[in-house]
């Protein structure tokens, strides 16, 4: 790190990224106290200078002239700005007389995506609840793809860990697209410098197939691709599955040892030809074989998916099925192989060759106070978020009556925007942590300011067993905000304080009578990983770490366990697939009639669901989420590229912006998620977008994850009335 400069001149400081949960390693100029700009760094032995549009564009997000340099008290229709300290005293006064008078499940937490981008915000918070005595804790995890956490609850999970991208001679991605999305599952392609990667792998002799109903940029790398109808990837796997089993093509060995119920799944998957599965998803039947073949020859590989199938209808047997490929397949590191990266900020484990059974998964995973509402179990501690409205709305003894948001922007991002409107106008006590005033934060009681990524110090925790090498970062805070703001892990602690609620983290208790600093509490929350944040705080950058090597150890000698690749409830609903014409039918009111076209969720390359979209040098990018589809639909339908259009489902309706799009299927439309905001603010569409969220249903929703269609939504689209 180049030495402060006090005359002004420029400075720069090493750091890394968390725009997203890719962490890329990056040098930041600083002069004057201000983050002048972001490049990579190409001395990092992980990114080698690697950066996207969105990190490049930290200097624009920190210095924005409309983000919050105060909090905010509500008065009437508008705010005043509040001290932090004044607004703590208040918002825990508040909180006080609730818990007095109803108790703390009264109280809920939401942690949304830019939580996971703080590696004490979410999880102090956590722990503040469980503090607090309240269960009411939710976030993002449940509402993106609960089925990738949930899965193993119903199939297992093998304790020697899924075989690397490094050593795969195939991949399947199944609605994912990483090259632009920065994200995908272990095992496949790495979620930073994600193209790089790939094309590396490819040259290797990587296969790749990608199941996508748009020919994405990944799709376009891909050995296969298969474009199916939206919606309709159970149909899909469970024909590829029947193909691989009836030609004998999967680990005999493999599965006559780890896997129960094989015989089952055959019998299940068996009325799934491929000519009646080509048929229900709209793919010629010897490209799915093709596909089918190539993933179970392998020998060495792994099928992961991604957000549009994850919020689809039959999501979690959907996943059930990818999950059950990769069984049968075998693709599980075995005793000796090697494990590439344990992590290291993880704590110390023993990876093994066996199976943990979804019986010990189910009391590891979903453990937790029942909840009150829709009878869907708690996530690794935490509620659905799914349930949140009902919770609110539901009178009786637990009823939430105050809801703190920190990260995330609720209104945009949860399903069914219309009733989740109804159930926040509900709330005695709405507060919100974050940087601008953003769709949620206009509705809320008290806004209180957020610092940003490059005043805190920080490690990457979201991905940190993903690298694929022993590689980790600290950074310190690189620049010191000279006004009224505060780090997600103060305003939990503040609450704390105030409340007298203990805060355990993993290293001890925090100290509510002297505050600790941001490096003492990342010391407790890490304070049993691999690798001390005394020796990662040594390394002026990322660096990768000269770790003993870690092998897979032989099963236990009384290790019983197995896969079930046949769980009862899932194969009852792969029988109602079956019988279905369309996914859509899940979905309440739907009308085949009117119903015609499937509108799937996408990834934009220059913003993360909500942010970025006020910055301009991002906003030059694309400053609304238009609505894609292919040229022939929008020619039936009589419309022009740039139209409005006004896009309905059973639930509800959104106004969109047409844009001509031949890399989709007929009969699709393709938007991102989470923009816009309420009802009142679509006629400002081509400034800010339309939340699809509204588009959801919570009356129909996955049995297993709460999760309504949330992609794959049955729409109709015309002209809007009043343009």
């Amino acid at each position: 790190m180049t030495e402060s400069n006090p005359s002004g001149e420029v400075t720069t400081h090493k750091s890394f990224c968390r725009f997203c949960h890719a962490s890329c390693a990056i040098e930041v100029d600083v002069a004057e106290g201000r983050v002048v700009k972001v490049r990579g760094d190409r001395d990092n032995p992980m990114f080698r200078g690697y950066t996207c549009i969105k990190g490049r564009e930290l200097p624009a997000q920190h210095n924005h002239p409309d983000r919050l340099r105060s909090s905010l008290r509500r008065k009437g229709d508008s705010f005043e700005e509040i001290s932090s300290e004044l607004a703590l005293d208040e918002i825990a006064a508040k909180l006080r007389a609730i818990i007095d008078e109803h108790g703390p499940r009264a109280v809920a937490l939401y942690g949304g995506t830019g939580a996971f981008q703080c590696a004490t915000g979410l999880n102090v918070a956590k722990a503040w609840m469980k503090g607090l005595g309240s269960p009411s804790f939710y976030s993002s995890v449940t509402i993106d793809q609960p089925a990738k956490v949930i899965i193993s609850t119903q199939i297992g999970m093998w304790q020697g860990g899924v075989q690397s991208f490094e050593s795969a001679d195939v991949v399947m991605m199944i609605g994912n697209n990483p090259l632009v999305s920065s994200f995908a599952p272990q095992g496949t392609i790495p979620a930073f410098s994600a193209a790089d990667k790939l094309r590396t792998a490819k040259r290797r002799g990587l296969r790749l197939i990608c199941i996508d109903p748009r020919k994405t940029e990944l799709a376009k790398q891909a050995d296969l691709h298969l474009q199916p109808i939206p919606g309709e990837d159970p149909t899909l796997l469970a024909g590829m599955l029947r193909f691989i089993l009836t030609e004998d093509l999967y680990d005999h060995a493999f599965c006559e040892r780890y896997v129960e119920g094989l015989e089952e799944l055959r019998r299940a998957v068996l009325p799934f030809d491929l000519e009646r599965v080509s048929q229900q998803v709209g793919v010629p039947a010897d490209e799915i074989e093709a596909a089918a073949r190539m993933f179970a020859e392998g020998p060495r590989g792994i099928a992961g998916t991604g957000t549009g199938p994850s919020m689809a209808p039959h999501s979690t047997l959907m996943e059930h099925l990818v999950a059950s490929l990769n069984v049968v397949c075998g693709r599980f590191n075995r005793e000796g192989d090697e494990i590439i990266n344990p992590g290291m900020l993880s704590p110390r484990q023993q990876y093994k060759a066996q199976v943990m059974p979804a019986s010990v998964m189910q009391k590891i995973f979903r453990s937790g106070d029942a909840p009150r509402v829709r009878g869907i179990d708690p996530v690794l501690g935490e509620q659905p978020t799914t349930s949140i409205p009902d919770e609110i709305l539901t009178e009786g003894p637990g009823q939430i009556r105050a809801l703190i948001s920190i990260g995330g922007n609720p209104v945009v991002a949860f399903p069914d925007q219309l009733k989740t409107l109804e159930a926040f106008s509900k709330l005695e006590l709405h507060v919100t942590h974050d940087v601008h005033m953003g769709a949620t934060a206009r509705l809320c009681d008290y806004v209180v300011a957020s610092t940003l990524s490059l005043e805190r110090a920080d490690v990457p925790t979201t991905i940190d067993p993903w690298f694929e090498a022993p590689y980790t970062q600290y950074t310190p805070a690189i620049v010191e905000p000279d006004f009224d703001v505060i780090s997600e892990w103060e305003f939990v602690y503040g609450l704390a304080q105030r409340l007298g609620s203990p805060i355990k983290l993993a290293g001890g208790t925090l100290d509510l009578e002297v505050k600790p600093t941001s490096d003492d509490v990342l010391d407790l929350l890490y304070a049993k990983s691999r690798i001390p944040l005394s020796e990662v705080r040594t390394h002026d950058g990322g660096h990768i770490y000269d770790i003993e090597a870690i092998h897979v150890l032989p099963a236990d000698p009384d290790a019983t366990g197995r896969f079930t690749v046949a769980p009862e409830a899932l194969m009852t609903e792969l029988e109602t697939v079956l019988a279905e014409t369309t996914s859509a039918e899940q979905v309440a009111d739907f009308d085949p009639e009117v119903h015609t076209l499937r509108l799937i969720s996408r990834r934009l390359r220059h913003v993360l669901n909500s942010t970025g979209q006020h910055i301009s040098g991002l906003r030059a990018k694309g400053g609304t989420n238009h609505a894609y589809m292919n040229a022939k639909d929008v020619e039936s339908l009589g419309l022009h590229d740039g139209d409005l259009v006004d896009i309905s489902s059973p639930r509800a309706s959104i106004r969109g912006v047409v844009a001509v799009s031949d890399d989709l299927r007929p009969g699709v439309v393709s938007m991102a998620h989470s923009w816009g905001g309420v009802p009142a603010d679509d006629g400002s569409v081509r400034e800010m977008g339309s939340p699809t969220g509204r588009l959801a249903d919570l009356r129909s929703f996955d049995p297993i994850t709460g999760l309504p269609c949330m992609s794959a939504i049955p729409v109709s689209v015309h002209r809007a009335e009043d343009i």
